[in-house]
């Protein structure tokens, strides 16, 4: 027979670096789920990606278990890292920080296709590419016809 879930906890989480300070102590101890025991084990198996920040969506059962889903980093984090920019633009449809190239929007949305709502990479790199613009980065290149 099946567990009954309790609870879904969507946390934000850098890579090898979960400890119980908040957020994540407050988010699963209200659950009653063993703080520790998540982080050794999220830190396990995240250790290939220490750093980057990533999505986990945390599946609380009625007996106090849990299973664990890591995503890929969001779209922002990547964008960053690939530009090498600290933060996006104050004002974006005035400052621009940075570029990327259509390529590597590409390159983004094959690492992040599973967990976007897009059928063909072309429509996510599109994805990516609006994000890219909206953080005030520019979009060199378009996307082949």
């Amino acid at each position: 027979m099946a567990k009954k879930i309790d609870a879904y906890i969507k946390l934000q989480v850098k890579a090898g670096q979960a400890n119980p300070a908040p957020p994540i102590g407050p988010a699963l101890g209200q659950k009653g789920v063993n703080i520790m025991e998540f982080c050794k084990s999220f830190n396990a198996a995240t250790q290939e990606r220490m750093g980057l920040i990533l999505p986990v969506v945390i599946t609380v059962y009625s007996d106090k278990s849990f299973t664990f889903i890591v995503k890929s980093p969001p779209a922002a984090v990547l964008l960053k890292a690939v530009t090498k920019i600290k933060s996006g633009a104050k004002d974006p449809l005035r400052e621009t920080v940075g570029s990327v190239t259509w390529a590597q929007c590409r390159d983004i949305a094959q690492q992040k296709m599973e967990d976007l709502n897009a059928f063909d990479l072309d429509h996510a790199a599109s994805m990516i590419a609006g994000t890219a613009r909206s953080m005030g980065i520019k979009v060199k290149g378009a996307p082949a016809a």
